[in-house]
């Protein structure tokens, strides 16, 4: 569980709890039941979840997300490849070159 400040310029921040739940998969292997439940477990009263995956939702898990309504957010490979379109990153060297400059690695910084 993460409490991080958002938003509010004027008022100062506000403290949003919510569960994390990150898979990087391949464009062939979906996000299933069994990943979505360990997110979903983790949830308590008035928090919410996000599951960011690399690759997409699986049919059933996307199923009984809606189906049961759980508060969670989903973010999958076609969403991230969308943002960084938008930012300006369209080729994987490109992306790949924006990570080196802003995660440099330990090798890379000595």
């Amino acid at each position: 569980m993460r409490s991080v400040p958002t938003g509010g310029t004027t008022r100062g921040p506000h403290r949003v709890d919510f569960a994390l739940e990150a898979k990087c998969y391949s464009p062939e292997n979906g996000v299933g039941v069994k990943e979505l439940s360990r997110l979903i477990s983790r949830l308590r009263h008035r928090q919410f979840g996000i599951l960011v995956t690399t690759s997409f939702l699986g049919h059933q898990a996307y199923q009984e997300l809606r189906s049961d309504r759980h508060p969670v957010v989903v973010i999958i490979g076609t969403d991230i490849a969308a943002i960084l379109v938008k930012g300006g990153l369209r080729t994987p060297e490109v992306v790949w070159e924006w990570l080196t400059a802003e995660f440099p690695t330990e090798a890379a910084v000595a």
